[in-house]
Parts: structure tokens; sequence; C-alpha cells
């Protein structure tokens, strides 16, 4: 089934990135059409999971042609689409982790035995404990060992939202699982539904910056990347795969897990850097100084006390793409609040809408929000490089993956759950092995996913061997990528 896609989800995603709601059904200038090709059914979920994560992956890709037209890229051969896509390569894209081999092997588990549902007192909790620190704060407020077993009786014993508050009170990561009803009626979601797909705000003085058009889309930009886990990563490495010079950062005390490392890296350089001392503040600002877009996963306000706020990077940093992701965005009560996919998907009222029994809580067919909100901030970031381009300041994006909930949660559901049972599809079997391809690293040959898409007939790619996780320089390459 092949067909062009404009109309409908991908409309209003782009309209939220564009920030103008007379841009539905507009075109971006210098693209005619995208085409999607594959049968649905990839994603099978009660909600339009696998139309949401089409659109989100469209915008992306969209908003990379958009910003080559803009640079006076090529425009490929007449009377050819300029992009495409396809359904399946779309579906494995979102589910990387579950294809991710190193050395012929898994990378590691993708939950952790503390990250679950957990009966409560009064119905069902949500909890995150994959990073030891976060484990160690569920440990501590609930007073028990390292040991699922005595989780559970003291779980058992609380109601759900006391459990989430002796959890998150104590620096730990959990979300009572909520109705839809209940969520929305609620400070914390309806401070969610009160706030934009992609929240927008530019501050004036900059001149717009200008680079010639490279190979690729956003072959000369510059991206600093502070990120982590799945969300950012997934941006990041969708902006190098377009031909960013990207450069992540890392905590040297806060290490990635062994699995988001290998997923997260492909596209990019990757170096260890402590903002603290004085020395690595000092480089963090000779980076931006460089940089063209920002792009970071702290939660809001956070990055304040490094001198990033916005007013702080409009007047130090002028001219620059700012785009922040966070679990909740910077409204209302949970502004504050960690949060992974699993937790919003627990608190917004999608696992009680996904459960298999009308009773156990259920998940999506894979961490929909933090892949379909890593492309759409990916297509926040390339947007506001062509409206900077064009009208110059500094160019603020703000998503969050329980504003994605939220839009997910309020589409049509009559089109979901085609397709087959949620597991029935092996991450490694069939017709999926196309979408793989294996890169050279220091560790042996590392099997991951493709990014998704086509621009002008040429599938996109990761280039060059993958990095060590921490293994390069905190320094941007000289004369840029192309």
């Amino acid at each position: 089934m092949t067909g062009q896609l404009w109309p409908g989800l991908l409309a209003e995603a782009w309209a939220a990135l564009d920030g103008d709601a007379a841009a539905v059904g507009r075109l971006p200038a210098g693209l005619e059409v995208l085409w999607v090709s594959g049968e649905p059914g990839r994603l099978p979920s009660r909600l339009p999971a696998e139309e949401v994560a089409v659109a989100c992956t469209a915008a992306a890709l969209l908003a990379a042609a958009a910003l080559h037209a803009q640079r006076g890229g090529d425009g490929g051969s007449r009377g050819s689409p300029a992009a495409r896509l396809d359904r399946a390569h779309i579906a494995a894209a979102f589910r990387s982790e579950a294809y991710l081999r190193v050395g012929g092997k898994p990378a590691g588990p993708g939950f952790a035995p503390l990250s679950r549902f957990w009966r409560t007192a009064d119905g069902w909790v949500r909890t995150h404990g994959n990073y030891p620190w976060h484990r160690d704060a569920l440990l501590r407020a609930l007073g028990c060992p390292d040991d699922p077993e005595p989780v559970a009786a003291a779980l058992a014993e609380l109601d759900a939202r006391e459990a989430e508050e002796l959890v998150t009170g104590a620096g730990g990561v959990a979300a009572a699982v909520r109705t839809e009803a209940g969520w929305r009626t609620e400070p914390a979601g309806q401070a969610v539904t009160a706030t934009a797909l992609v929240e927008g705000r530019s501050i004036g003085g900059a001149p717009p910056r200008w680079r010639a058009a490279g190979t690729l889309p956003a072959s000369g930009v510059r991206v600093l990347d502070l990120t982590r886990v799945i969300a950012g990563p997934v941006a990041t490495r969708y902006l190098g795969a377009l031909g960013a010079d990207v450069l992540r950062l890392d905590a040297p005390d806060r290490p990635e897990l062994t699995q988001h490392a290998y997923d997260g890296l492909p596209g990019k350089r990757s170096a260890l850097l402590d903002f603290g001392p004085a020395q690595g503040h000092a480089r963090l600002h000779e980076l931006l100084s460089g940089a063209d877009v920002l792009v970071h996963g702290y939660r809001p306000h956070a990055l304040e006390r490094f001198g990033l706020g916005r007013q702080e990077l409009a007047e130090r940093h002028p001219g620059l793409v700012v785009v922040g992701l966070s679990a909740w965005g910077s409204r209302g009560p949970w502004g504050g609040r960690r949060g992974f996919d699993s937790i919003v998907q627990a608190a917004s009222g999608i696992a009680r809408t996904e459960s298999p029994d009308g009773d156990r809580p259920g998940a999506l067919p894979c961490q929909l929000l933090d892949h379909g909100t890593g492309y759409l901030c990916a297509a926040a970031a390339l947007q506001a490089l062509a409206r900077q381009s064009a009208r110059g300041g500094t160019v603020f994006r703000e998503l969050s993956l329980a504003r994605t909930a939220h839009w997910l949660l309020g589409l049509p559901r009559d089109a979901a759950g085609a397709g087959p049972a949620p597991g029935s599809r092996s991450p490694d079997g069939g017709s999926d092995r196309e979408w793989l391809t294996t890169l050279d690293s220091a560790t042996g040959p590392v099997t991951t996913v493709r990014p998704p898409g086509q621009l002008d007939g040429e599938a996109l790619s990761w280039t060059g061997p993958l990095s060590r996780y921490g293994g390069d320089e905190a320094a941007w390459l000289p004369g840029g990528v192309s």
C-alpha cells in the first residue's frame, strides 16, 4: 500500500511545529510530496500508535527536506517524490532497542527487575529502577533490600498515590496507574493539556545564520547533545543521519546504560564532561559558542544553574536553536518531576487503556512516547533552523513525553488495533532484517536499525564506525561535517 501522506496527523504535527494553525494543509516550501509505503499493522494497539509513529517520522523528514530546499540543496530528479518512508522500517526504528546486537548478542535487558507494575492496596503503581540511583531511591523509600519480593510486599500495603508520593519524594521514579479521565482532572494532567504539542518562543536581537547547502539537509550544522535514555538520543542520532556534526556530552558520574549507550550513539560522537567545575563550565560554553543547535533532556529549569536559562543563552549565544525535552513539560506541579516513557504511560491513562484484561495494566507496542517525541524534537530543531535562517533571533522549542501522550489519547481510535497481536512479531525475524545495518566499533560489530527515510532517492544511513561511549574529545570537528 503506497500513498501520499499529508492530511490528518502529519498536518497536525506540522502545524504544531510551525506554531501556526493556518499551516495545516500547507506544504513546506520546496517540497512537493512525501510517500509512505507498506501495509499497516506493524505496531498494533488500541490507540493509533502506528499512525502517530508515521506522522512523527514524516514530520522530521519533511522538515529536513524543507531546510535543504531553503539552503539551496538539490531538489532531486524531476517528477520523483522528494521524500519516502516505509511503515515496516518505521516500526523497526521505533523498536530499535529490541534489534540492537553487540557482537551478535543483546546489549542488555529492556527493563530491570524493579522496573515494572506492582499491585497496591487500591490498584497499581509503575516504578522505574533501571538506573542504579533510581533503584536505590526506590529501595530507600520503601525500606527494602534489592529483591522484588519484599518490594512487592511493601507496595501491596500502600495505596497507589501514596506509593507514588513516597518514591518520588525520595528522588525515585514512580507513577500510580490512572484512567484517562482521572489524569485529565488532576492539576498535573490539566497543565499538560494546556500546553501545545510543540511550545515555541524566540528572543530577538540575533542576526540570521546562513550556511550554504551541503550534501545532506543538516550538513555543516553543529548539534550539542545533552540527552540520554531514548527520546533525546533518537532526535540527535536522526540529525546525525541528516548530516549534522553531533557531539553528545555525558556526566562522568552518571554513566549511560549499555543498551542505550550503543543504541543512542549512531550518527554522533561521544564525550564526557563535568559541567560543575569552572574548567568544565567554561568548556561547555566554548562548545555552545560553536554550536548551531542545543538539544537537552534536563528537567525544566535544571540547566539554569549552569547559565543555560533562556535569557542567558540568548545573551551569551545569540542565534542558537534550543530544543528542550522533558517528561512532563515545564508547567504545573509535575514540571520538575522525573519521568520515563513507561511512567508517563502509567500516569496518563495509556496503561489502563492498553490493559489486556481490564485489570492488569498494559503497554504500547513500543516506547512510542520516547521515539515519537524524539522524531518531533528532530523536526523542531530542523524547522527552527530554517526559521532562524530567515528571521534571526534565538529560537526555543519545548516538547514533552506527556504532551505527546495527550495527543495520542485524543486521536480517533477506529483505525487502531489492526494487525497481529502485540508480541507476535519477532524483533529479528522475517523481512525486518532488511532494515538492519552493522557498524564497526571498538568492541566489535554492532547491529542496529538504519535511519528511516529516503530523500531524493537516497536512503539515509549512519556514517563511519560507531563511537565508543565517552571516547571522543569534547570538541567540534574542524570545519564541521558534510
